[in-house]
């Protein structure tokens, strides 16, 4: 009998826990309708967008026959995958994206943060302004306008590093569309200029919510500011220096199309350094025809990529539960 009555105390405290969820939510959807139906047309592009077209997995596990449709193709299972992992092409592509994106997030990160500390000391908000408009417009430029900006550099004849620095260096011009070696140094300062601008402004709006008494103290008590930097800012700051970084670190198998493809012009002797996994299934599916393997490929970027979303959404889960506990 005991043992019935606290079964029965279970479920209803369950009972009543389930009602009060669905009770809140009524009562959030009420509270908040307006803002979701902001969201609706949002929400309908990406189902369509995104949702819809992912039927196309089914490509990755067949050997595609056009006369005979999707669905009429031959099953191949795992084959696709084996042969893209059994290719040199598979730790070429996956090494390329990774040291990339790992790179990338070090040193954007490192800058954004040093942009935003310096935005933060001008006092006049016109120059401020006008500093944020200045590094936010590279981001907003198209890659292939950027394309044609980095060959406006690097052209063998024409391009401005070889005509003016290395002809003032006295350095024979360096045919940069021919030297593989160059282009991680190159492909590295093409990303930092084009995004430290924008994280740079998501910082800075960070750094102009934290309270002014803090520095006010620290003023008073003889803090440089390197030290107001170091101490007040940087540790107030860190949750948002937390949470962009996981999210980047989220999407470390994916790579800017544009960046790896468009600025180095496609260019044969290159693809061994700007080969990335989003090139290599563009060039298998359109160059090569290989639908099947590009697909594998991309499936298995978004597989990785939707494992490292979800330890990102733990881990900053849990940093924000740590912090709420202080």
């Amino acid at each position: 009998m005991q043992d019935t009555g606290t079964a029965l105390r279970k479920q209803e405290h369950i009972r009543s826990a389930t009602q009060k969820k669905q009770s809140n939510l009524v009562r959030s959807l009420k509270k908040y309708k307006w803002l979701l139906l902001m969201t609706l047309p949002g929400v309908i592009y990406l189902f369509i967008n995104n949702y819809i077209p992912m039927y196309g997995v089914i490509l990755a596990f067949k050997n595609l026959n056009y006369a005979k449709g999707l669905w009429g193709s031959d099953w191949v299972g795992f084959d696709n995958f084996k042969f893209l992992f059994n290719s040199p092409d598979a730790y070429l592509i996956t090494r390329n994206t990774f040291l990339y994106n790992i790179t990338f997030i070090i040193l954007n990160l490192i800058m954004a943060v040093g942009v935003a500390l310096l935005i933060n000391e001008i006092k006049d908000k016109v120059i401020s302004r006008f500093y944020q408009s200045t590094f936010l417009l590279p981001h907003i430029i198209s890659m292939v306008v950027v394309a044609y900006l980095v060959y406006s550099f690097l052209n063998v004849e024409s391009g401005m590093v070889n005509r003016l620095l290395m002809k003032w260096l006295h350095i024979d011009a360096i045919s940069w569309y021919s030297e593989a070696d160059y282009w991680p140094y190159i492909l590295v300062i093409v990303n930092a200029w084009k995004n430290v601008g924008y994280l740079s402004i998501i910082y800075f709006a960070s750094i102009i919510g934290i309270d002014k008494e803090y520095y006010e103290a620290a003023t008073i008590d003889g803090a440089s500011k390197w030290k107001q930097m170091t101490r007040i800012t940087i540790p107030l700051i860190a949750p948002v220096i937390t949470t962009m970084t996981l999210l980047a670190v989220s999407g470390i198998l994916r790579s800017d199309f544009g960046l790896f493809y468009q600025v180095p012009m496609n260019t044969g002797a290159l693809i061994p350094t700007t080969n990335t996994i989003d090139t290599f299934v563009y060039r298998a599916m359109i160059q090569s025809g290989d639908i099947g393997m590009s697909s594998a490929a991309g499936i298995y970027q978004s597989v990785v990529c939707f494992v490292l979303i979800l330890v990102a959404n733990a881990a900053v889960r849990k940093i924000n539960k740590r912090d709420a506990l202080f």
